[in-house]
């Protein structure tokens, strides 16, 4: 049933859940959007158990365009599945054979948290908008600071044995305490890194409060600190800002500009469509340091020392994104100055990371304790009883990608090269400081790449999907379209590769 949302509008997502489970019952599953959603901030989330978020994309705007502020259900029934014994038997043995796993220990205690000091040893932890790829105070902000000082419990997803992750209370003088879910790792690289916040409190803080507006912290925090940078540098002032200021690492001064934001006030309206957005309305050459690909915000790693990871967010379908390609080990093993080899390796990525969405489950089994690929597309044949193995399952996910790709061309128009554009930051500015100083990508480097990508593909040298590989994905029907709108690849002289995508020995995740 529709029921009008009345006073449920207007309030914040976490704050919205537990009223709804109050006025409707504990058995109530709810989605929320918070008031970001229903302004249409391009980066607002869709929230359920009290932290999760559908984060990316923008999502909650487009709940809220509907005019929809939450989605209640319940239901009564079990779960079909059809061999119950056989992915009972394959999931014990998985747990049995994982438990004693060597990264098991640390993701139950830190959870994605653990990362942080990884990722600044290795010169790609995001710092002060990007400007640094080394930040000087991340021992307050990493996973063991949060253990230490925040954590209250750990909080695993239903069913799942690594349990990594974790609910916190954060205590910041002079604001409320607060609770919540996290902080996850891409939250404190682009809400504590990002804006240069030394206290894992203040991040925590700074969580709650963009889960309870509604916002994505991977895009919350990055618009945030490119509005650090403008005023940094002057762009921005204290006029703009409704006589406030905007320094780093201040957590008031982030309170007062995501309220802005959220209510769309002032300099706010520009920084609502993120950091591409706020530079095209802002101008004076910051789109220089809006670190995006196709409008969206990079997730947690910096990338001069990283040309795969580059690669994997400027080709990426939706925007600079690490769920559709996590390159940095492949990086780290085919050698970070070298741009030979990683296109091969940034296609099986795509492939494999994206085909985590389609089965529905986490990618950290895969990613961090060796549950083989083969093992969840024999979890998915016990489940349906499909006859379905994971080279099949890979290709559809291949399908997918240049479903996807001819979808976006179709909304966009072409040639498909004229989007997959890395940010000048990442592209021509060496690393200042830390292990990735004076190392850059290039376009040289990263037009290699592109090139190798393309063939690798079986696209055309613009980056259009050719009829030839359309077809072999059985997708005849969208090269028909494509063609009808002059957006077809041009054939491939000598055919398209049988092979397209490489998996490294051992591997990259």
């Amino acid at each position: 049933e529709l029921r009008p949302a009345g006073d449920y509008w207007g309030m914040g997502s976490l704050d919205l859940e537990k009223r709804m489970k109050d006025d409707l019952g504990e058995d109530f599953q709810i989605a929320t959007i918070g008031p970001s959603g229903e302004n249409g901030i391009v980066f607002s989330c869709i929230t359920h158990d009290f932290g999760r978020q559908a984060g990316r994309c923008g999502v909650g705007a487009v709940m809220g365009s509907k005019k929809i502020k939450a989605i209640a259900v319940r239901g009564s029934k079990g779960l079909a599945c059809r061999d119950l014994p056989g992915l009972t038997k394959l999931t014990y043995d998985i747990i049995q054979r994982t438990k004693t796993h060597p990264n098991m220990a640390p993701w139950q205690k830190y959870g994605t948290a653990y990362f942080v000091g990884w990722s600044n040893e290795r010169g790609c932890f995001p710092t002060r908008n990007f400007q640094q790829t080394y930040f000087e105070d991340w021992k307050g902000i990493d996973g063991e600071k949060l253990v230490e000082e925040c954590l209250i419990s750990d909080k695993a997803c239903f069913g799942c044995w690594i349990n990594c992750g974790k609910y916190s209370k954060a205590s910041v003088p002079g604001k409320p305490d607060v609770y919540v879910e996290g902080p996850e790792y891409e939250t404190i690289a682009l809400v504590g890194g990002s804006c240069a916040f030394k206290s894992i409190h203040e991040v925590a803080y700074a969580n709650n409060l963009l889960d309870n507006v509604g916002i994505d912290t991977m895009s919350g925090g990055s618009t945030v600190a490119f509005a650090m940078e403008c005023y940094q540098r002057g762009i921005i002032t204290k006029d703009d800002l409704e006589g406030h200021e905007l320094r780093w690492g201040n957590i008031d001064d982030f309170e007062h500009v995501i309220d802005m934001i959220v209510h769309r006030r002032g300099i706010g309206d520009a920084l609502a469509h993120g950091t591409k957005g706020a530079a095209e309305r802002i101008g004076k050459g910051t789109i220089h340091f809006a670190s995006q690909a196709k409008g969206m915000e990079f997730s947690g790693y910096d990338t001069r020392w990283y040309s795969a990871q580059l690669l994997s967010y400027c080709t990426s379908d939706i925007g600079a994104h690490h769920n559709r390609s996590w390159a940095i080990t492949a990086d780290i093993e085919l050698g970070q100055d070298t741009p030979v080899g990683k296109a091969a390796v940034v296609i099986y990525l795509q492939h494999i990371r994206p085909l985590f969405d389609t089965w529905a489950c986490c990618r950290l089994f895969w990613g961090e304790v060796d549950v083989t690929p083969e093992e969840h597309a024999e979890a998915i044949a016990h489940i349906t009883g499909w006859d379905v193995d994971f080279p099949e399952c890979m290709r559809v996910s291949e399908k997918i990608w240049n479903l996807t790709r001819a979808h976006y061309l179709e909304r966009n128009g072409g040639p498909g090269r004229q989007f997959d554009v890395a940010p000048l930051r990442h592209l021509e500015e060496p690393g200042p400081d830390g292990p990735a100083k004076g190392h850059k990508v290039g376009r040289e480097n990263f037009d290699y790449m592109l090139d190798d990508y393309y063939a690798n593909r079986g696209w055309d040298k613009n980056g259009n999907p050719t009829r030839e590989i359309l077809e072999e994905m059985g997708l005849k029907h969208v090269a028909d379209n494509l063609e009808k709108k002059g957006l077809l690849g041009e054939p491939i002289e000598g055919g398209i590769p049988k092979v397209r995508g490489e998996k490294l020995k051992p591997k990259a995740m």
